[in-house]
């Protein structure tokens, strides 16, 4: 790994971490299905973990195609970060109650549900956009527009996780 890929992937994990949550994309037979999840990252294992509830359709839909994508936002930042990786849903009970935090509280009375599944992602590669904030964003933007040029705000890398 480079040392400019080496920076881009730390900079698309540090970006994960901070935007904290994320849209999972699922397929649902030819259409697709969107909906936001709290995200826990364990870089060190390459993988992105979410709880889950196991009477929602989601877990259906990664059993029969576990190809999925992540979109953190955070747009009044101007930084996003997509990912495409594989999702496999297990019952790991020891990995439910390390992940289960006060969030969670608000879906499930505790880690002992029998309903939680913990849903992970290892991710294959991912692509960031990051500007310096919207304020500098729009007035590049308009200089942009006024001069006919293409306005520089911020870093836009693909990088393979």
């Amino acid at each position: 790994m480079t040392n400019d890929n080496a920076r881009d992937v730390d900079r698309a994990w540090e970006l994960m971490k901070k935007i904290g949550f994320a849209m999972l994309v699922t397929h649902d037979g030819d259409k697709l299905r969107a909906r936001p999840m709290s995200a826990f990252l364990e870089r060190e294992n390459n993988a992105i973990y979410f709880l889950t509830d196991g009477r929602r359709h989601k877990d259906e839909e990664i059993a029969r195609n576990p190809g999925i994508n992540l979109s953190f936002a955070n747009a009044s930042d101007q930084k996003y970060v997509s990912v495409t990786g594989t999702a496999v849903v297990s019952n790991d009970r020891a990995k439910i109650k390390q992940l289960f935090s006060t969030p969670a509280k608000a879906w499930w009375d505790s880690a002992e549900d029998p309903n939680i599944r913990v849903l992970k992602i290892v991710p294959d590669d991912a692509e960031f956009w990051d500007t310096p904030g919207s304020v500098i964003s729009y007035v590049k933007m308009a200089t942009a527009a006024v001069t006919g040029s293409r306005p520089e705000i911020g870093d836009n890398r693909k990088v393979t996780l």
